[in-house]
This record gives C-alpha cells, structure tokens and sequence, in this order.
C-alpha cells in the first residue's frame, strides 16, 4: 500500500490578500457614493431649507397710499382714540396742549382771554374758543373748566378773590360755548384752583403770567347723557 502524503494546512493564510482587496473597494465604493449624493445635492437642493429660505430673507413689502394712516388700534379705549384725534385736529392752531391722565389739557392764558382782574371775555380770544367749539362739537367727551390765578392776592369791588375771580372766568368761558357754540351744557363742568395749581413760579413775573389761565381739560370719559 503506496503512502498518502498530506501537505499542511496554511491554516487560510493563502487567501489573506483578498480580504485586503476586498477592503479596498468597499472604501472605493463609499466614496463614489459620497461624491454621488455632493453632486444630486447641487442639482435638487433640500426643498424643506428651500422653503424657509424666503421668509428669512423677505425685505417688508412697501406702504400703500391707504396704509399710510394706520386705523385706530382696536386695543386702545374709544374715548383715548377721541383724545388724539381732537389733538391731531387742535395742533395746527398752535395751541398749548399736553395728554395727562385726566385727558386732554388745552392751556390758555388770561392775557389772551380776559383783561386784568376781569371776568368779562376778550375779542381776540373768541377766534380761538371757536375754533376748539368746532372740535368739542364733533365728540361726545365731557370737558372741564378749570380756572387758575398767581398768587398775587386781588380785591376789587367785584372779586373778593383769586378764587372768585378763577371761577367767575371760568363761568364765562361755559357760558360762550354753549350758548354762542353749541356746546352741550351736560357736558361742559367748571372748576376753579386759585392760586394752588400753578404749573409755573411765582417769582418771576413770567411765572405769574403762566399761572394766571384757564385750563380747558377734554376728558377721556364719555357723558352718558345730554
């Protein structure tokens, strides 16, 4: 019997290199692929960042004509809405207005309105009251009155008072609105301060002057009856 002869095992070392060669073109593979999908890339971008693209860079688009004067804020109280526009309206006439809290403050001196120590209503003033009766008209808003003096103390044979006089002024100014104007009396309220609010000093006789008016406040608030 002819001896059989075994050569050794290599134990799977003869094959060694084709797991080398197979790395090889897997990591080849993935590469094409990834310059593959780069290319697609360029050609169809991601539509989803496409999409939100615009709203990042959109520019506001231009007022139209109408646009220009905004409609009353819905938040904003009806009677505060009357306030700026009777302002809006009153501006062009130079007037000294200033929104407070209390409403509308429309401040006119005694020089303009009254002579010295009298309650009894200039000519010169009458173009001015006019003109804020055309406004006071136009919205249902109560309005005060309010009469104030300096503190140089008066007595003459028909105020004993800054604070009768302040009143008396005041008195006057309600009357014309309402009975050469038009202005409802319901509305109207009068009030007088003397010599205690100034909004000036007293010092001075600038001051003074300051001080000596007759605040016609249009109020937030509307009256509920006429």
């Amino acid at each position: 019997m002819s001896p059989k002869y075994y050569l050794p095992a290599e134990n799977g070392q003869r094959d060694r290199w084709m797991i080398s060669y197979m790395d090889v073109l897997t990591i080849l593979l993935i590469f094409f692929v990834a310059i593959a999908a780069q290319s697609l890339e360029r050609l169809h971008p991601n539509p989803v960042a496409t999409a939100a693209a615009p709203s990042a860079v959109t520019k506001p688009q231009s007022a139209s004509p109408g646009q220009l004067n905004p409609r009353p804020d819905a938040t904003v109280p009806e009677g505060r809405q009357t306030l700026l526009r009777a302002q809006q309206s009153l501006e062009k006439h130079g007037l000294d207005m200033r929104l407070e809290p209390r409403g509308l403050v429309i401040s006119l001196p005694q020089a303009i309105l009254f002579p010295s120590g009298e309650d009894r209503i200039s000519p010169q003033a009458l173009p001015i009251l006019a003109r804020i009766a055309d406004v006071l008209r136009d919205i249902p808003n109560d309005v005060s009155l309010i009469g104030h003096a300096d503190a140089v103390p008066i007595h003459n044979r028909h105020f004993n008072s800054n604070w009768d006089l302040s009143m008396a002024r005041s008195l006057r100014i309600l009357q014309l609105l309402s009975r050469r104007y038009g202005v409802s009396e319901s509305r109207l309220h009068i009030a007088s301060y003397g010599p205690y609010r100034p909004n000036s000093s007293n010092s001075t006789a600038d001051g003074r002057a300051r001080n000596r008016r007759v605040e016609i406040v249009i109020s937030g608030e509307v009256t509920q009856s006429h």
